[in-house]
């Protein structure tokens, strides 16, 4: 950026000290250092103004792109997570059924081997019955427990899979606030360059306004002496 008021310079010094044509205001400056200078200003231009164009012209697809995969990933991790539901609730279920058949076939075949050691004494048909009760039950707790354990993992899966469309919304939040910042970056590079290069217009402006003015009279000095009676009459001075 330097280099492009440092161009401009140079260009004004130019104007400044090129040989004006007599009775007009107009100047003679070299065509081709103007042209040369004119194109390192264009050059030097920083090409982020033009990054930052390209970024504003993409606005639309870049949230358009984030928006669409947001709603993907968050459809996906929904299904995944009613999947992983579905999931636990059958394992629960082939589980609890597998530790009910279970405890029915060995309440039954406790109770068969009772009814044949009845003879032996009640006392031992009711220990075989309660040790098979409390054995039941107890697979049945477990059953009852893994079911539960298998709720709660899916309840995590699907929580972890939420989690991961927040940081995809996180993601997209982030692209919008970089996009405003490049705007705002390119707008203010544009109002620095335009602010300056309207402020050495003026003073270009000035120097050809005091250029005419010096023409005008430059004219006026010479009608004078065209005009003039007597050979006193003052000679025409270029450099008033």
């Amino acid at each position: 950026m330097y280099r492009v008021f440092e161009a401009l310079d140079e260009l004004v010094t130019i104007l400044e000290e090129a040989r004006g044509l007599p009775m007009t205001s107009s100047c003679v400056v070299p065509r081709g250092d103007v042209l040369e200078l004119l194109d390192e200003i264009r050059d030097a231009l920083p090409g982020e103004l033009d990054d930052a164009q390209d970024v504003l012209d993409r606005r639309d697809e870049i949230i358009g792109n984030a928006e669409h995969q947001a709603e993907q990933t968050i459809s996906k991790a929904n299904l995944e997570a009613e999947q992983t539901l579905n999931d636990a609730d059958a394992e629960a279920d082939r589980r609890l059924a597998e530790a009910t058949a279970h405890a029915d076939r060995m309440v039954a075949e406790a109770r068969d081997d009772a009814e044949h050691r009845v003879a032996a004494g009640r006392a031992e048909y009711d220990k075989l019955v309660g040790r098979a009760t409390a054995e039941a039950e107890r697979m049945i707790q477990a059953g009852r427990e893994a079911y539960e354990q298998a709720v709660e993992d899916g309840r995590i899966e699907q929580a972890r899979l939420v989690s991961q469309a927040e940081v995809v919304q996180a993601a997209h939040a982030e692209s919008a606030r970089i996009l405003d910042a490049a705007a705002d970056e390119s707008s203010r590079k544009r109002a620095e360059c335009d602010e300056y290069v309207d402020a050495k217009l003026g003073e270009f402006e000035d120097l050809l306004a005091h250029t005419l003015r010096t023409v005008s009279k430059g004219r006026t000095q010479l009608r004078a002496t065209a005009h003039g009676v007597g050979a006193g009459a003052a000679p025409f001075d270029y450099r008033a």
